[in-house]
């Protein structure tokens, strides 16, 4: 994929600052794995909220007010994942990676294509 070597990049100088935060601020003491989950868990009920009572085609067309709030949303939940996948020594571009060609067996296209159904079920 184009780009990817400048997206790996990226990846790694966002956690260099992110590790570099948080050791500034004295809270490696408090980033532990369960702490870290906890955290990411809250963050992800927090990107939920906006989305909460719209239809499926208002969800497709956010203001931009709404759309930021999401936008800084994805970014906490970002963090938070990152800081966890450091902190067990997972990396996540190589596990979802890992995932995604899991999920491609799971879901064949001949069976999945066009369909919502859960992979047991297909």
């Amino acid at each position: 994929m184009k780009g990817d070597s400048h997206r790996a990049q990226g990846l790694e100088e966002l956690v260099a600052r992110l590790e570099a935060f948080v050791e500034e601020r004295d809270r490696v003491q408090f980033n532990s794995p369960k702490n870290l989950s906890m955290a990411l868990a809250g963050e992800v009920g927090e990107l939920i909220e906006p989305f909460q009572w719209l239809t499926q085609e208002q969800s497709r067309h956010l203001s931009a007010e709404t759309r930021e709030a999401v936008r800084q949303e994805i970014a906490d939940v970002q963090i938070y994942l990152l800081l966890l996948a450091c902190k067990l020594d997972i990396d996540p571009v190589e596990a979802a990676s890992d995932k995604l060609e899991m999920n491609a067996r799971k879901h064949p296209v001949e069976k999945a294509r066009g369909n919502a159904r859960k992979y047991s079920d297909l």
